[in-house]
This record gives structure tokens, C-alpha cells and sequence, in this order.
């Protein structure tokens, strides 16, 4: 009982060690892409941190410090990236009817169908 016990408290352990390094992982990648943010929207925007931050509703100081390690280059090319992706064409999915819409709409009962009205009342539908 007392090995099974030690067994579970190490792989307990590894277990959580192995999360905290994924968590660290994560946050980091998250600190990164939020100066990289940061120093895009600056860029975009002429370096005026005061106009960008009234926006953003970050203090401006906090701004400049975060896009300050983000070198130029990065930052242009996130830029070009963003452009790209602005000028392409957005896909647009065809969508497939509902159900319980399709079958509604092809009824074959004869009876005219219902249809509520914007005031909350009931119209036959020709």
C-alpha cells in the first residue's frame, strides 16, 4: 500500500510538471504575440500611443513597453501578413438548410402553411 501510494504522489507530480511546463509554454507564446500586437498597432497607427491607447484602454506607457523588443522587422512583417490577409477574398460557405426548416417549407399536407407576423400574430402563407 505505502509503494502504490509513493507510485501515484510521482506520477502525481510529473503529472503537474508537466502541465506547469505547458502553462509556461503558452504563456509565453501568449507574451510574445501581445508585444508583437502591441508594436503592429503602434506601427499602424504612427507610433501615437496616447491615440492608440484611448482606444485600446491600455496605459500608453504599458504599450511602449511591450512593442519596445519587437523589432521593426517583425513588426513588418505581421503588418504584411495582415494586408495580405485583408485583400484576399473571404471564403464563404454554402449553407445547408435546417432539418427541421427544410421539411417545413416542402410540406404536403395541401393546408396553407402559417406564418408569424413581425407583431406577434399569425398570417396564412400563399
Amino acid at each position: 500500500m505505502k509503494a502504490k501510494t509513493r507510485e501515484m504522489a510521482a506520477e502525481h507530480a510529473l503529472t503537474a510538471r508537466e502541465a506547469a511546463v505547458k502553462a509556461a509554454k503558452a504563456k509565453e507564446e501568449a507574451d510574445v504575440t501581445a508585444r508583437e500586437a502591441a508594436a503592429v498597432v503602434l506601427r499602424l497607427f504612427d507610433n501615437d500611443a496616447e491615440l492608440v491607447s484611448e482606444l485600446l484602454g491600455v496605459p500608453a506607457e504599458e504599450l511602449e513597453r511591450e512593442a519596445k523588443p519587437v523589432t521593426a522587422a517583425r513588426a513588418k512583417e505581421i503588418i504584411e501578413s495582415l494586408r495580405a490577409r485583408a485583400e484576399r477574398p473571404r471564403n464563404t460557405r454554402a449553407r445547408k438548410p435546417r432539418a427541421d426548416a427544410a421539411g417545413a417549407v416542402s410540406s404536403t399536407s395541401g393546408a396553407p402553411a402559417s406564418v408569424v407576423t413581425a407583431d406577434g400574430g399569425r398570417a396564412d402563407a400563399a
